[in-house]
């Protein structure tokens, strides 16, 4: 049986394609209980859920550290941990530095939502980063992924973090920016401001949570917010400056 930490909209959307092939069992401390029910898994208490042999913890980046040395000592010796946070530097070191050290750990990134993955996994990117399971375990889930309809990336911590840095952080930044500069659709736009707003409308689903986690907790976040600003900076000079052409 899998256990799930949390049901919040990614938790809702893992429970309920995993439901689909395995016995799951979910803990959140809202009161959900029947619509956990409806997509085929069980409400059960923490735990229950850390008994399991498969643990995935659905909670934010931030609460994550805390949340580890909270469960650390309900956790089956013999569990496989998989996280499935946006960032994956800082979960791994405080996976390995809290949990015990019999238990296995895989840290993953699934790279959709509930919103591009409400139909279907067809084609939607999941990274792996192997930390702490044997071969054979591994092997299994990457098939198993696949089988989803998943594309299945395997990279380290290092390589996942500094390209979503760019991919994820700095997408979200503009779609923010977009969004805090009050853009709207317009009766006299192009194809290229329609795409703008498509991702304004992305982020805007996202809560501001995770858009302030993903830029704390990804050390090289910062750095691509930063150039990227300077960038701007400089346009704006140059225009001003009527010297954008060299």
């Amino acid at each position: 049986m899998i256990g799930i930490i949390g049901f919040g909209r990614f938790g809702k959307l893992a429970a309920r394609y995993l439901a689909e092939d395995y016995d799951v069992c979910i803990h959140t401390r809202a009161d959900k209980a029947s619509e956990i029910e409806a997509i085929g898994a069980r409400p059960v208490s923490l735990e229950k859920a850390c008994r399991q042999r498969i643990v995935i913890p659905c909670v934010p980046i931030s609460i994550f550290r805390d949340f580890l040395k909270q469960i650390k000592g309900l956790i089956n010796p013999d569990a496989l941990i998989v996280d499935v946070c946006s960032v994956k530097e800082y979960p791994i070191q405080w996976m390995e530095e809290i949990l015990p050290d019999t238990v296995s750990i895989l840290a993953t990134h699934p790279m959709f939502g509930p919103d591009s993955a409400a139909d279907s996994l067809e084609g939607r990117k999941i990274c792996l980063c192997k930390v702490k399971i044997n071969d054979s375990q591994y092997r299994k889930i990457r098939i198993y992924l696949r089988s989803k309809g998943l594309v299945v990336i395997e990279a380290t911590a290092k390589e996942h973090d500094e390209q979503i840095a760019t991919s994820l952080a700095l997408t979200h930044l503009i779609g923010r920016t977009l969004s805090e500069s009050g853009a709207t659709p317009l009766d006299i736009d192009t194809e290229g401001y329609k795409r703008l707003l498509h991702i304004l409308e992305v982020v805007e689903r996202d809560t501001w949570q995770l858009f302030t986690d993903m830029h704390h907790y990804n050390p090289y976040a910062r750095k691509k917010r930063i150039e990227f600003m300077d960038v701007m900076q400089d346009l704006n000079s140059r225009l001003e400056n009527g010297k954008l052409v060299d």
